[in-house]
């Protein structure tokens, strides 16, 4: 049976923290499934498009990793691409708590799937997409917390 992992999110827009967890997952898996998730409570910056782009430009040399978009439950997206793992990346232990809950939830929904946890290098604690939007809305650099790929795509705009 192949290992296949997604690790959904909204990726909005795709950090260097991201890129971490997928790098450090690559090994563990035969492959690794990027779900861009659409939230109904979110209002996203970037479109769903260009996150696409993102993770395909960025994992164009790897074939292991792949990048989708789905709605609804994640359990559902798991059974949608075969994957019976669900990757995620934890910076603090509020993190943990949270996460857990919803692995609990999505373990009962799904006794099949197993979520996986990995804590992020020190270094890319501070780096949420959510901080990293408030910075750029503000006029702040945001380069130092983005593939360059992505940092390139937004100083255009």
């Amino acid at each position: 049976m192949q290992r296949i992992c997604l690790f959904p999110g909204t990726f909005d827009p795709v950090t260097l923290g991201h890129i971490d967890i997928i790098n450090r997952a690559l090994p563990l898996f035969d492959k690794l499934i990027v779900g861009i998730g659409r939230n109904v409570n979110k209002v996203p910056m970037f479109s769903e498009e260009q996150r696409l782009q993102w993770l395909k430009d960025i994992y164009k040399e790897e074939p292991k990793v792949e990048a989708v978009v789905y709605d609804g439950l994640t359990v559902n997206c798991c059974k949608s691409v075969g994957a019976n793992f669900i990757l995620r990346g934890i910076r603090y232990v509020n993190d943990f708590e949270y996460e857990k809950a919803i692995a609990d939830m999505n373990r009962s929904l799904d006794r099949h799937i197993e979520t996986v946890f990995l804590t992020c290098l020190p270094q890319f604690t501070s780096v949420a997409s959510t901080l990293v939007r408030d910075v750029y809305k503000n006029g702040g650099s945001v380069s130092q917390f983005l593939p360059d790929i992505v940092n390139r795509t937004i100083i255009k705009k």
